[in-house]
């Protein structure tokens, strides 16, 4: 089955750019969607970004459109998401899903996504 395994984080001053990477061993589908979500302890996971492995045009949160930008290799099995203008509210761990089951009007909604990475932290200082 895929596995994911995501690179990248780390800690970074306000004002920052920062480039997550999650690479998808095994065999992904092009109807299946790939996300990044994030999670902050006691609070529940937060949409960041998504879009379907066939025609990557990306879906972002309000809260970080704009700024973060989802992008992909299709060579390498793996996406991006690249964030730009760091502050101290995109502090959290940054999980990416798969979801072969995904429709489009829930592409936004976790539980589509039964495959996840083990995440990567970010932290930005102020």
């Amino acid at each position: 089955q895929v596995h994911l395994v995501e690179s990248g984080g780390g800690l970074v001053q306000a004002g920052a750019s920062l480039r997550l990477s999650c690479a998808a061993s095994g065999r992904t589908v092009g109807s299946a969607a790939m996300a990044w979500f994030r999670q902050v302890p006691g609070k529940k996971r937060e949409f960041v970004s998504a879009f379907r492995w066939r025609d990557s045009n990306p879906y972002y949160a309000d809260s970080v459109k704009g700024r973060f930008t989802m992008s992909r290799d299709k060579a390498k099995n793996t996406v991006f998401l690249h964030m730009n203008s760091l502050n101290t509210e995109d502090t959290a761990v940054y999980v990416c899903a798969y979801g072969p089951g995904v429709i489009t009007s829930s592409i936004a909604q976790d539980f589509g996504y039964s495959i996840w990475g083990q995440g990567t932290q970010v932290t930005v200082s102020s």
